[in-house]
């Protein structure tokens, strides 16, 4: 999301307690197909200010959180990764490297048959050019209630495996990428946000 969405915008959010029924976790669940069956049921979600619900832990945004890897014909993996620019809609995020590209559901997503698929793909298109073949699976969520950001948001995680390293930004704030061997960012967590730094240790270590 950018500076020029306003802070109006209305974004998918389900209540946290039903997140809990589900079945609480903190950090990372590998049992996607399981929780997301429930939470996107059109029955809980509903559309809400961003703004609001960015203080409002009574609510989980919904975010598609995208990471893409590339094997090489030795088997050593690399995954994209990038430094999050000022602007990029989340502050508390600015200057921290990711290796997630994605964003908040919003009602530009809500007339079609999968809001959250259209969603999705919508944040892609905006964010990244992706100029090769790949595949995708559904990977696990994040949860991290330790810090502010996370305690308002829900990462669904998937994983996309390139056939070449060719992604390229769309946005000027998505800064300083590029791929880089899992080895050397497993060795310098420091430095991501902690979303990355969860999904790194989950999917890599």
């Amino acid at each position: 999301m950018t500076n020029a969405q306003t802070a109006e915008e209305q974004v998918m959010v389900v209540p946290t307690q039903r997140f809990h029924d589900c079945g609480y976790f903190q950090g990372f669940t590998p049992d996607a197909e399981k929780y997301l069956h429930q939470l996107l049921d059109a029955a809980h979600t509903q559309y809400l200010p961003r703004a609001q619900m960015e203080e409002d832990a009574s609510f989980k945004q919904l975010i598609p959180y995208c990471i893409f890897q590339h094997v090489d014909e030795a088997g050593n993996v690399s995954v994209f990764q990038y430094t999050r620019g000022k602007g990029q809609g989340e502050s508390r995020l600015h200057n921290k490297r990711s290796i997630g590209i994605g964003g908040h559901i919003s009602t530009l997503d809500a007339g079609e048959s999968s809001p959250y698929e259209e969603g999705m793909r919508r944040e892609l298109e905006e964010e990244v050019s992706i100029n090769t073949s790949y595949s995708q699976k559904l990977a696990g969520l994040i949860n991290d209630d330790e810090n502010e950001v996370g305690k308002v948001h829900l990462g669904v995680v998937h994983l996309f495996t390139v056939d070449s390293q060719e992604i390229a930004p769309n946005e000027d704030d998505i800064c300083e990428t590029g791929f880089r061997p899992v080895t050397e960012m497993l060795s310098d967590l420091d430095g991501f946000e902690t979303w990355s730094q969860i999904c790194l240790k989950a999917l890599f270590e």
